[in-house]
């Protein structure tokens, strides 16, 4: 397995840092777990096409989560790849249709593309064919609790505390010959993700907070600090940590420093901040 890191950040307008999307090559399929703003652009730039992507997990549907995901769909078609697979908590076919539907916010893009006479001829001189069909992706709504087993490769998600009752929050394991990856979503502490991570050789943790950092009272046990999660990775027996979705405010040498050195007073070593375009082999 190989995981690239397309957005590390938040919802938050920032240069270093896209939202949040996660590239993990396994078993001959690529899988991208969420779609925020940057994540498109940061997909070229790993050098990777709209049409590599073979599977689209949505840990929840805030919009620095999914905000890509019309381009990418769309990008894809373009380029004449099959419908992609979308897994995701409803309401994702509503919005999918809300993009693509016969009404949906591009639907005068796509008339305009695939009846105009002077579209289809440019889609023919690509080696298209007509009628030009519209993208179609190919979407399964799911729930906290879902499993997939995958070529070479399997898939299951827990819930975990974020959004509710708004939105559905889930975070994802992927074990594929003896390697096990473990994105959190956006996750406070709790047990089943406990579980889900037991074993890891690599943890990809949200933090939205840094230790001693002032939170409200019903923000702190959502928004674990590096020496928590740090903390909650041993004690599950991971053998690799990754922090990210990390502010803008957070983003100094300063605070760099600092949170490693929690980190590793309570994990280890094998333990960093994920930066845009970072790759890394499970």
């Amino acid at each position: 397995m190989k995981l690239t890191i397309l957005g590390s950040g938040t919802p938050e307008a920032y240069a270093r840092r896209a939202s949040s999307g996660y590239l993990l090559e396994v078993g001959g399929d690529t899988i991208l777990f969420d779609c925020g703003g940057g994540v498109f652009d940061n997909l070229l730039r790993s050098g990777r096409r709209p049409s590599d992507i073979t599977h689209l997990f949505f840990s929840h549907l805030h919009s620095d989560h999914m905000m890509d995901y019309a381009r990418l769909v769309h990008a894809a078609w373009d380029e004449g790849a099959a419908p992609l697979q979308v897994f995701g908590p409803s309401p994702i076919t509503q919005i999918t249709q809300g993009n693509f539907g016969p009404r949906g916010v591009l639907s005068h893009d796509l008339r305009a593309r695939t009846e105009l006479l002077p579209s289809q001829e440019v889609w023919k001189a690509r080696g298209g064919s007509l009628p030009r069909p519209w993208p179609s992706p190919v979407v399964t709504e799911v729930e906290p609790g879902f499993s997939l087993e995958g070529n070479g490769w399997s898939l299951r998600s827990c819930e975990v505390p974020h959004a509710q009752p708004a939105l559905d929050c889930m975070g994802f394991a992927v074990v594929s010959r003896g390697r096990k990856f473990v994105y959190s979503g956006d996750a406070g502490l709790c047990d089943a993700l406990s579980e889900l991570a037991t074993g890891a050789d690599l943890l990809l943790h949200w933090c939205y907070r840094l230790d001693g950092e002032a939170a409200h009272e019903l923000m702190r046990p959502l928004t674990p600090t590096p020496a928590e999660i740090a903390r909650m990775a041993r004690a599950a027996g991971v053998r690799r940590l990754l922090l990210t979705h990390f502010r803008v405010h957070m983003d100094s040498d300063e605070h760099h420093a600092a949170a490693m050195s929690l980190m590793r007073a309570e994990f280890g070593d094998e333990c960093g901040i994920a930066e845009d375009l970072q790759s890394v082999d499970i």
